[in-house]
């Protein structure tokens, strides 16, 4: 059943101060002016199909290197489908299909011949629901080292997990049981564990599909601090239905909508001054 709308502003009206909601003053207070950047990822005209059921219409989108984007929308409006076909996740569901194209640092994910494994590798990816490996909090993030050959010794592996663990600021608090269960950790601590693991591969971009929906707020918070900190050295493509955690993390916000790219900015101009009427009515709750 197709979404309905209404009472939305002239598209482009600036909202006053006074009409602006507690996550679009948290837009307009993040810095204004981002520096250029180079694109990562790329679509041009990207559709996809299940089926016969066509999830995505004719996507063309810029994502800029060692940003934060995030993709909002409601539920059912493509952007998990667009994030899964990235890093060709979507590829593991029979009868699906696409066109047009995606690619990473100018190269197609879609050409023949790629090698699929290789380019997860570089496209890393957090779930919405924590999925650690049922082995020790060592061996997960371990684990894709190893498949991929990327340390040379058991010294090497160790510096590599610590540094993983590090980075996913878990390391202060497991660093004295690495050899305990994974399972045994919080689901905030599953969830930083589970990006340690796509760290440690050594990724180009980190894809997250709602990684803070399960947790609660304090968890969400430290997972929020550390997209902020990851983006120095990692692409980040983050899908939320948190309208105040997109304005609080992301440098670019892009809208879908019934599998349609509606409108794609700098997130503070998004939130504060959108040029789309339907961009508008999402962000201020008037449907969704």
């Amino acid at each position: 059943m197709q979404q309905t709308y209404s009472g939305a502003p002239r598209a482009g009206a600036p909202l006053t101060p006074e009409a602006a909601t507690p996550m679009q003053q948290t837009a307009t207070q993040q810095t204004a002016t981002l520096a250029p950047a180079q694109t990562a990822i790329e679509a041009d005209d990207f559709s996809f199909w299940y089926g016969s059921a066509r999830a995505l219409n004719d996507i063309t989108l810029q994502i800029q290197e060692k940003r934060v984007t995030a993709l909002i929308g409601p539920s059912g409006c493509g952007k998990s489908t667009f994030l899964r076909s990235i890093n060709r996740m979507n590829d593991l569901i029979p009868g699906i299909r696409h066109d047009g194209d995606i690619r990473l640092n100018g190269e197609s994910v879609y050409r023949q011949g790629l090698d699929v494994v290789q380019l997860r590798k570089r496209v890393g990816m957090v779930f919405q629901k924590s999925n650690p490996f049922p082995k020790s909090i060592y061996d997960n993030v371990a684990y894709g080292a190893r498949v991929n050959g990327l340390a040379k010794g058991r010294r090497d592996l160790d510096d590599l997990v610590e540094r993983s663990l590090k980075q996913a600021a878990l390391w202060d608090e497991v660093s004295d049981r690495l050899d305990r269960s994974a399972l045994g950790l919080s689901g905030g601590q599953q969830q930083r564990l589970c990006i340690a693991r796509a760290l440690a591969v050594q990724p180009e971009v980190l894809l997250m599909d709602e990684p803070a929906s399960a947790l609660d707020p304090i968890a969400t918070q430290k997972i929020e601090e550390l997209i902020y900190e990851l983006k120095d050295e990692y692409t980040i493509v983050i899908v939320t239905h948190n309208m105040q955690q997109a304005a609080r993390v992301s440098d670019y916000t892009a809208f879908f909508y019934m599998g349609s790219l509606v409108e794609v900015g700098r997130t503070n101009e998004i939130f504060t001054n959108p040029r789309e009427d339907r961009t508008e009515a999402y962000i201020t709750g008037r449907f969704g």
